[in-house]
C-alpha cells in the first residue's frame, strides 16, 4: 500500500498544498517549525481520522478560518482508493471514500495501517501507564473492530457509572442497586478486554525482543509485561467489594482502565535503569514491532512515517535503522528532517526511489538530490 498524492487545504500552517509521492521514500526538509511534521499528520489523519498530535480536531483548522480539508489516493494491489476529510467548525466531521460518506469513523480505521515514529514517543516511557495503553489500545482497534467496539463501550460505560458515583457523594443519597447494570457490563467487558490485551502481548512480544536486539546487537536484554487485575478469579467479587471506595473516590477504581504495559531491561524498570540511548532503541523497537505485527495480521506493509528520526539517534543506531531501509523491510516511507544535506548524505547510498521536498512556511516544493 502506499500514498500517491496529498492536497491540503487549511490544514495547520498550510493555506493550500499537492504533493505527489514516490512509492518508496520521501523526505521532507526544512528548519524547525516550517510545517514538516504538519505533513506526517496530514497523512495520519487520513489513515486514522484524527491527528497524532492534536486531540481536538478544530486545533488543526489554519487560523482565522472556519474549515480544513485533506484528500488523498492510496494505492493497493492496483486498487485505488481515494479518502477525503473536511473538519468545519460547529459541525460533525466527514470522512468519505471514493465519494461515499462514511457515516461512522470507526469503519475507518485500520483500512489503511500506519505506523508513526516521533520525538514524543519517549512519554510512552516516562508518563503513567495511559499513554501505554493509548498506544496498545491504537494498535488493536486497528487490528481487530470487535476490541474496538468493546472498548468504546467500555469507556462509555465507565464514564457513566463514573457520573453517578460522583452524584451519590454530592447528594448523599446512596442506591447501589443503581450500579449494577454498569457493574455486569464493566466487568464482563473487562474480561473480554484483557483477555484480548494478553493475546495480543504473547504475539507482539517476540518481535519487539527481536527488533531490539537487532539495534543494540543483543549488547541487553528488554521485556515486556501485561499488568491487570481482570483476569484473575476475584476480579468480579472484588469489583462490587470496591462500591463503597468507589463513591468515596468518585470514580472506579478497577478495570482495564488501571491496567499497565511494564517495560524492563534486564529485569529493572527501563524507565529508571535505562540510558537515553537504550530508551530510544526501545522507542524504536517497539515502532519496529508495530509494523511488523500490522504487516503480519493485515497483510500489507503499512506506511511509516518518520518525524526528526535523524536528530533523535547516534550514528550507530541511524546506520542500523538504514540497513533496514536498504533492505527493503519497508514500505513506503515519510522522513522529516532540519537539514537537507545530512538527509541527502544518509539516504543516497539507497536503492531506493526517493523524494525530497523543502518545506518553507506552509509552501512546498520538491527538489533535487544534487
Amino acid at each position: 500500500m502506499h500514498l500517491k498524492n496529498l492536497h491540503l487545504n487549511q490544514f495547520k500552517n498550510y493555506h493550500s498544498a499537492k504533493l505527489e509521492f514516490s512509492e518508496e521514500i520521501n523526505c521532507m526538509v526544512g528548519i524547525n517549525g516550517s510545517g514538516k511534521t504538519n505533513l506526517l499528520d496530514a497523512i495520519h489523519y487520513l489513515c486514522l481520522t484524527k491527528s497524532a498530535l492534536n486531540t481536538q480536531d478544530n486545533q488543526n483548522i489554519l487560523h482565522n478560518e472556519a474549515y480544513f480539508s485533506l484528500f488523498g489516493s492510496f494505492e493497493s494491489e492496483n486498487n485505488t482508493l481515494d479518502v477525503r476529510c473536511i473538519v468545519e467548525s460547529g459541525k460533525k466531521k466527514q470522512l468519505l471514500q471514493n465519494g461515499k460518506i462514511i457515516e461512522k469513523m470507526s469503519d475507518h480505521v485500520g483500512t489503511l495501517p500506519v505506523v508513526m515514529i516521533a520525538p514524543d514517543d519517549t512519554s510512552l516511557i516516562k508518563e503513567g501507564s495511559e499513554e501505554r495503553r493509548r498506544f496498545f489500545d491504537n494498535m488493536l482497534c486497528q487490528l481487530d473492530k470487535s476490541y474496538m467496539i468493546a472498548l468504546v463501550r467500555y469507556q462509555h460505560f465507565l464514564k457513566q457509572r463514573n457520573a453517578l458515583l460522583k452524584q451519590f457523594a454530592e447528594s448523599g443519597r446512596i442506591n447501589k442497586s443503581h450500579l449494577e447494570p454498569y457493574d455486569v457490563e464493566l466487568i464482563r467487558l473487562a474480561k473480554q478486554i484483557s483477555i484480548a490485551r494478553q493475546n495480543f502481548i504473547e504475539a507482539y512480544k517476540p518481535m519487539l525482543l527481536n527488533h531490539y536486539a537487532e539495534i543494540s546487537e543483543s549488547r541487553e536484554h528488554v521485556d515486556i509485561q501485561y499488568t491487570t487485575t481482570c483476569m484473575e478469579d476475584s476480579f468480579e467479587q472484588q469489583f462490587v467489594q470496591n462500591q463503597s471506595r468507589d463513591i468515596l473516590l468518585r470514580r472506579t477504581s478497577a478495570g482495564i482502565h488501571k491496567d499497565d504495559f511494564v517495560f524492563e531491561i534486564d529485569q529493572y524498570p527501563i524507565k529508571k535503569f535505562g540510558s537515553q540511548g537504550q530508551q530510544k532503541s526501545f522507542l524504536i523497537a517497539l515502532k519496529l514491532a508495530q509494523f511488523e505485527i500490522f504487516h503480519t495480521k493485515k497483510g500489507t506493509k503499512p506506511i511509516l512515517l518518520l518525524d526528526d528520526i535523524f536528530d533523535k539517534l547516534d550514528d550507530h543506531r541511524i546506520e542500523k535503522l538504514m540497513l533496514l531501509v536498504g533492505d527493503h523491510r519497508f514500505g513506503q516511507l515519510f522522513i522529516t528532517d532540519a537539514r537537507p544535506e545530512r538527509s541527502i548524505q544518509i539516504l543516497k547510498g539507497l536503492d531506493s526511489e526517493i523524494k525530497f521536498f523543502r518545506v518553507n512556511q506552509g509552501i512546498v516544493e520538491e527538489f533535487a538530490d544534487q
